[in-house]
């Protein structure tokens, strides 16, 4: 028995009449025209790369999100017109998403070129918009409309649209930096993800369902409308899952969703297979090419589960990436060879013989092309040295040459022939014809290039004759240059020498000099900069990357020994940050560094507590290895931590041992007129600050002496803990000073506009930016613990959060917000610039927690640490 809707037995001619219905007009000739548009800029990219390593990323998204998601758009929309029997949209609305998607798709190729995040941020706005536009239309049709056994491949181009949406915000977050390096692995693999296998495999998978038996010429098999919906839950399900858990660095939950894919595409293959069986196709050459396609899906998407499954996803990414051009070439394009096969002949054709005639054409050598173009992706897929790929490439695009002069010859041939039977569409089936094939050679040359190996010096300028050489040795990994920033004399004659230390590729460009080509794990080449005379910049120009932090500042030194900048008395190591001012948060600090003890001890007994506190200038390593002089309290920046409890009575010293300055001081934990305790004291002086502590609370103490905001900015501040009446004995206490931290010559111009603009080079908890990362603090499962918190500033406060815990307890400015006996629970200790409170939990099991200040900007710069509990 068969189904209403079945393809036809042996010529298709049902399959073109319902195609036809679909509604082509004259319209259509325009937006193949852009779609020829975007692949002519995607040939013109694909043959700068060798110069240019953008050009590839350039050449890769021209097809993908400019030619193929225009065709997409296009084609989905009249597939399910024609599948759901349903009525067409209105045609302004479809011509107005069309030109909304190709205005947002030039918008981010544009703002991602010339590395402007506006453009970028506002064209992945329209371009969500207009797909969701088009999702919606899709939604729309099914409601009501007829219908029929083919009519759940729609679903697979609904959820391609809602992949869609996903990779724009995705591609937005890696283009413009702002989900930070530390996520950018996992969300630069959930980007490939979402993208290759959603929005271009799944409304290709689901084409397949219709296209394949018509292609054969065979009854609809009556599993596939029962096959066709198990296989979207499987794909679109896995895929959903696959890249939430990328983005989120959870491989092994990733590897759950890519195996459910490739689960879908088995159970799809498998029916195609059993369908082949029964009879000869209509046209062998397209059965053969769809059918290898389709392997190729298959075998990209085992071998994605497989990397997965192997390595770790900072290694995996690269392993994924090589798989790129595999599914381009050996699975988009081939499908689009194997369909135009097929397709050309009965769309051009003007009758039976005509159509035996262009099939013929078509058919040429089809078998010895077949071979040719999936040795060349076998080639491309198998990890062989360079010369293998190599020839992969010429054979992939000998391949689609010989199909390309064939396609011409089959143009030619209906252009000259006559115009009865259809002459009105012929231009229209012209530029939609020329648009595909020159989409197989987009793919095809965009891919065929490699990274070039590039000369072994790059030169800048002359070097000048008696200038002084010097060579750094620069090193490219985990989204940063190391180092990060370098000083050298006015016109000494530099030469970098960059290697890449990482699992993908990246390149270094300095400004206005010279640039390395693409670096793949261990390569490296010397860039030789002449006579530096000024500062510079460079990066890595990979989209995103700079943003995300890959950055190298290069720093003329002044006659006096100091940076233009105002950096002097630190060393800096390694890679840039967005907002993190030069550091590399990830290097290792100094040899025999110890951290900032967070814990805080109980409050010792005796009603007056008394305490001298020096201040002085002292060095501090303030960041992994990033050292500089500091204005302190007691030699530490923040200050001790006093602690007492309500009416204790607090007598401290203070001595200014600074030979330079006035400094003072100011306890918010007391109330007493300020006039003479908080006076400025000069170099030697000494004064007694005594308070009575009368109301309990976490407070903060500070330098008294204008500028306040240079005095704090430059470490002169410390907490005071004075003990809530009844408070429980907990397990553990910690206590956490939140402040920013500011590079530079204290005092200098560089660094007080910096304090003045609350543009910190990182943000910090007791001072030192990313100590409890590398020395985490440490639990027993089932602990509890009591987090105090200070926001010191001078200008941010904080959003104090553990990853994986929520407070029962929460006291803040002297009153408790939430007690364990309560049935809420709180997520967040927020606090303005000198507020105080702490929070209290337990660790249900062993594990690794993160605690962070929420506002991200700050976590990624310096703010944030690791609680270690073990069993």
């Amino acid at each position: 028995m068969t189904g209403k809707h079945d393809p036809p037995q042996a010529t298709g001619s049902r399959y073109p009449s319902r195609f036809k219905q679909s509604g082509l007009k004259a319209r259509h000739l325009l937006a193949h025209v852009v779609v020829v548009g975007w692949l002519a800029l995607a040939l013109l990219a694909a043959t700068a790369q060798d110069t240019l390593p953008v050009a590839r990323w350039l050449a890769i998204h021209l097809f993908l999100l400019g030619a193929a998601t225009t065709a997409v758009v296009v084609w989905s929309e009249h597939f399910a017109i024609a599948l759901l029997h349903a009525k067409p949209p209105d045609e302004r609305w479809s011509d107005a998403r069309l030109a909304a998607v190709n205005l947002a798709v030039a918008g981010v190729l544009v703002g991602v070129w010339a590395d402007v995040p506006v453009l970028t941020g506002t064209a992945c706005a329209l371009l969500v918009a207009a797909v969701t536009a088009h999702l919606v239309v899709l939604v729309r049709m099914s409601r009501g409309a007829l219908g029929g056994r083919l009519a759940p491949i729609v679903g697979f181009y609904r959820a391609a649209a809602t992949a869609l949406i996903l990779g724009s915000v995705l591609g937005w977050l890696l283009a413009t930096g702002r989900a930070g390096p530390q996520v950018y692995v996992g969300l630069r693999l959930a980007h490939v993800h979402v993208t290759l296998l959603g929005w271009i495999g799944l409304p290709v998978l689901g084409t397949l369902f219709m296209l394949w038996p018509t292609v054969l010429g065979v009854r609809m098999a009556e599993r596939t409308t029962k096959v066709a919906r198990w296989v979207l839950a499987l794909t679109g399900g896995g895929l959903l899952i696959a890249v939430a858990a990328l983005a989120a660095g959870w491989r092994w939950v990733a590897v759950t969703g890519v195996v459910g894919y490739v689960a879908g595409v088995g159970d799809a293959v498998n029916l195609f297979a059993r369908t082949l069986r029964r009879r000869d196709p209509i046209s062998a050459a397209a059965a053969w090419m769809l059918g290898a396609a389709t392997g190729w899906l298959l075998v990209g998407v085992v071998a994605d589960a497989a990397m997965l499954v192997s390595w770790p996803l900072a290694e995996a990414q690269d392993g994924v990436g090589s798989l790129v051009p595999v599914l381009l070439v050996g699975f988009v394009a081939q499908v689009l060879i194997g369909a135009l096969t097929y397709l050309l002949p009965i769309v051009l054709g003007t009758g039976p013989k005509d159509r035996a005639a262009l099939r013929a054409i078509l058919e040429r050598g089809w078998s010895t092309r077949l071979v040719t173009l999936n040795t060349g992706v076998a080639l491309l897929a198998v990890p062989l040295p360079d010369p293998a790929g190599t020839a992969g490439m010429v054979l992939a695009a000998v391949a689609g040459a010989a199909f390309l002069a064939l396609a011409v010859s089959v143009l030619a041939r209906v252009v000259r022939g006559s115009a009865e039977g259809g002459s009105s569409r012929r231009p229209v089936l012209l530029g939609t014809a020329a648009g595909a094939v020159l989409t197989v050679l987009a793919v095809l040359v965009a891919n065929s290039g490699g990274d070039t190996s590039g000369p072994a010096v790059a030169s800048g300028a002359g070097t000048g004759g008696a200038a002084a050489t010097r060579t750094v040795d620069i090193t490219l990994a985990n989204m940063r240059v190391r180092p990060a920033r370098i000083e050298v004399a006015e016109g000494t004659a530099l030469r970098l020498k960059v290697t890449n230390k990482d699992a993908q590729r990246h390149d270094l460009k300095v400004e206005d000099g010279p640039a390395t080509p693409l670096l793949a794990r261990g390569d490296s080449r010397i860039l030789d900069l002449g006579s530096v005379t000024e500062d510079r910049e460079a990066w890595c120009t990979l989209p995103g990357h700079r943003a995300a932090g890959m950055t190298l500042d290069i720093v003329v030194k002044d006659s006096a020994g100091e940076s233009t900048d105002g950096h002097h008395g630190h060393t800096s190591r390694a890679g840039s940050g967005s907002g993190s001012g030069g550091l590399d948060l990830s290097a290792d600090f100094s040899r025999g560094w110890e951290p900032r003890s967070a814990e805080l001890a109980p409050a010792a007994g005796g009603k007056v507590r008394e305490i001298e506190l020096h201040a002085a200038h002292t060095t501090v390593e303030v960041a992994p290895g990033v050292k500089q002089q500091m204005w302190t309290f007691g030699g530490t920046a923040p200050g001790p931590t006093l602690r007492g409890q309500v009416g204790d009575v607090f007598e401290i010293t203070l001595v200014n041992d600074d030979v330079g300055m006035g400094h003072g001081i100011d306890f918010h934990a007391g109330a007493l007129a300020p006039d003479r305790p908080m006076r400025t004291l000069d170099p030697g002086e000494r004064l007694v600050y005594r308070f009575r502590a009368e109301k309990a609370g976490a407070w903060l103490y500070h330098c008294s002496t204008a500028p306040m905001l240079q005095h704090m900015g430059n470490g002169m501040y410390g907490a005071v803990i004075i003990d809530p009446p009844g408070l429980k004995k907990v397990d553990h206490e910690y206590v956490l000073v939140s402040s920013e931290l500011y590079l530079g010559t204290p005092g200098s111009t560089a660094q007080v506009t910096k304090m003045r603009a609350n543009t910190p080079d990182a943000w910090a908890f007791n001072g030192i930016a990313s100590q409890y990362a590398k020395k985490p603090l440490t639990v027993k499962a089932g602990d509890r613990a009591r987090f105090w918190a200070v926001a010191a500033g001078p200008s941010d406060g904080i959003a104090f959060h553990i990853v994986g815990t929520v407070f029962d307890t929460v006291y803040k400015e002297g009153a408790y917000l939430l007690k364990p006996d309560q049935p809420g629970g709180a997520q967040v200790l927020d606090l303005a610039p000198a507020q105080g409170g702490f929070v209290e939990t337990t660790f249900p099991e062993a594990g690794h927690y993160s605690f962070v200040d929420h506002d991200m900007r700050h976590a990624e710069s310096g703010a944030h640490g690791v609680v270690e509990v073990s069993e």
